[in-house]
C-alpha cells in the first residue's frame, strides 16, 4: 500500500497544496520557523507560466521554464516534498486525502492555481485548446508544426486556410502574446521553412468580447497594442464573442463564421476547488471565499492563496484580486509572516495587494508596460519585459538558456525547436481532455 512516508513531528505541520508562485513563496518564507512544511504538487517542478506561450510557439524548450521543486528546497531542512494528487479533505479530522494516502495537518494551505474557463460551453471545451500546463504547451507546438507539414500535402487553398487559420480567443495578456507569436511565425518562419505555402494562406485572429484588447490596461496602452497587432497582420475582432465551435468552424456572436482547426482559448481561468470544501464558499468561477487573512470562510486553520482565493475586502477590487502571479506571491509572503506571528502569539496582519504593474509583449521590439505611474510601449517596454521575466525565472541555468534563446532568435529571426516529438500530436483534443481529467 502506498504511503506518504512523512516523518512524524511534534512541531506544527503546515501542508501546502500546489508548487506554483504562491505555494513556493510561502514555503520559502517558512524556512526559519519551527514548523514542518509539507509541499504537495501533481508535478515535481515549478512552472513559469508567463512564458508558456513561447514553448507552444517553438520559441523555448520546455525545460527552460520549469525548475525542479526539490532543487528549490534542497537546503530547506524543515520541508518535505511529495508528488501527489489531492482528492479531498476531511476538515473535522484535519485530514487531507491524496493519491498517496492520508496526511494529517495542523494548518492547510491551498495554492492550487487555476485552469482554463470555458464558461460552461461544452462544444468549445471539447474542441478548443487550452494552455495551462507544460504538457499542453508542448502538444500545441507539435500540433502547430504538424499543421504546417500537412498543409504541404494539400492543393485546395480553402482546405489549407482551414489548417493555417489560428484563432486566439481572449484579448488579455496571454491572448495578445499568443497572437503576436503566431504572427511572427507567419512572418519569419513560414516563408523560410515552407516556401511552397503562400504566406497569405495563414491567418491569425484575436477575438475579444469586450470593446478593446488589454482591458485592464490604460486605454492609450490598449490602442497602441491594437495598432501593433494589426501591423503584424493579426486580425483583431473586438465586441465579438464565440458562440459555437465544432472543431472545424467557429460561429461568432456577429453571425460570421471562421473555418479553422485551431482555436486557442485564453478567454478566462477558473479555480480548482477540492472535494470537501463547503459548497457555499465556492463561487461559480471555482474560487474560494477567504477573509483578509486568507482563511477560508468558517475555518481558522485552512487557507487559500493565489488564483484559487477570492478576497473581497479591498474596495479597489470588489470582485476579488486579479488572478496574476504577483497576487499569489504577495499572499504567500504575507501568510508566512502571519504563521510567524501566530507562533509568537501576536496579532496577524490582513493582506493588501500592492499592484506592481502589468506588461505584455506583442512581438519583436514590441511590448507595453504600466508600472510606477509610467506607461511604456515599443522597444524600451520590450527590453523591460525581457529583464523582468529573466529575473523572475528560477535557477541560473534557466535564466542563461532563455537569454541565449532570445539572443539567438533576435539576430537570426529563427526559432530552434520546430520538431514534432510524437506522431500522436494531431489528436490534440483527446490529449487535452486526458490532461484535464
Amino acid at each position: 500500500m502506498i504511503q506518504p512516508n512523512i516523518p512524524e513531528t511534534t512541531k506544527p505541520r503546515i501542508v501546502i497544496v500546489g508548487g506554483g508562485f504562491g505555494g513556493v513563496n510561502l514555503a520559502k518564507h517558512l524556512k526559519d520557523l519551527p514548523v514542518q512544511v509539507v509541499l504537495l504538487d501533481r508535478n515535481n517542478y515549478h512552472l513559469f507560466q508567463p512564458l508558456l506561450y513561447q514553448v507552444s510557439t517553438a520559441g523555448l524548450e520546455p525545460d527552460s521554464i520549469a525548475f525542479p521543486l526539490r532543487a528549490i528546497f534542497r537546503k530547506q531542512k524543515n520541508l518535505v516534498f511529495r508528488m501527489a494528487e489531492v482528492t479531498g479533505i476531511r476538515p473535522g479530522e484535519n485530514i487531507l486525502e491524496t493519491g498517496i494516502g492520508e496526511i494529517h495537518y495542523d494548518h492547510l494551505v491551498f495554492a492550487t492555481g487555476s485552469n482554463t474557463n470555458f464558461f460552461g460551453n461544452r462544444g468549445i471545451e471539447a474542441n478548443a485548446i487550452g494552455m495551462k500546463s507544460l504538457i499542453e504547451a508542448v502538444q500545441i507546438r507539435n500540433y502547430v508544426v504538424k499543421q504546417f507539414e500537412e498543409s504541404l500535402l494539400m492543393q485546395n487553398e480553402e482546405d489549407i486556410k482551414a489548417k493555417l487559420n489560428f484563432v486566439m480567443v481572449g484579448g488579455g495578456p496571454t491572448g495578445v502574446e499568443l497572437a503576436g507569436a503566431f504572427a511572427e511565425l507567419r512572418k519569419y518562419i513560414l516563408p523560410k521553412d515552407y516556401p511552397g505555402i503562400p504566406q497569405d494562406l495563414m491567418n491569425v485572429y484575436l477575438i475579444e468580447a469586450s470593446p478593446r484588447v488589454l482591458n485592464s490596461f490604460n486605454e492609450e496602452t490598449s490602442r497602441k497594442t491594437l495598432a501593433a497587432l494589426q501591423e503584424l497582420g493579426v486580425r483583431v475582432m473586438t465586441n465579438t464573442g464565440v458562440k459555437e465551435y465544432d472543431g472545424k468552424t467557429i460561429t461568432l456572436s456577429t453571425g460570421e463564421q471562421i473555418h479553422t482547426q485551431s482555436l486557442l482559448w485564453a478567454a478566462g481561468v477558473k479555480g480548482i476547488p477540492v472535494k470537501g470544501i463547503p459548497e457555499d464558499i465556492i463561487l461559480p468561477n471555482g474560487r474560494i471565499l477567504v477573509n483578509e487573512l486568507n482563511q477560508l470562510k468558517g475555518f481558522s486553520n485552512i487557507y487559500a492563496i493565489g488564483d484559487i482565493a477570492q478576497m473581497t475586502n479591498d474596495p479597489r477590487f470588489p470582485k476579488g484580486y486579479p488572478m496574476v502571479a504577483q497576487v499569489a506571491i504577495q499572499q504567500g509572503v504575507n501568510l508566512a509572516s502571519n504563521f510567524n506571528l501566530q507562533l509568537k502569539q501576536k496579532p496577524q496582519k490582513g493582506f493588501t495587494y500592492k499592484d506592481l504593474g502589468s506588461m505584455a509583449t506583442i512581438g519583436r521590439n514590441r511590448a507595453v508596460a504600466e508600472f510606477a505611474g509610467m506607461k511604456l510601449s515599443g522597444y524600451f517596454a520590450w527590453i523591460v519585459w525581457m529583464i523582468v521575466h529573466l529575473m523572475s525565472l528560477m535557477g541560473f541555468r534557466n535564466k542563461l538558456v532563455v537569454f541565449i534563446n532570445w539572443f539567438y532568435r533576435y539576430f537570426t529571426f529563427d526559432r530552434g525547436t520546430r520538431i514534432i516529438i510524437k506522431r500522436g500530436a494531431a489528436n490534440i483534443v483527446k490529449l487535452k481532455q486526458s490532461v484535464v481529467q
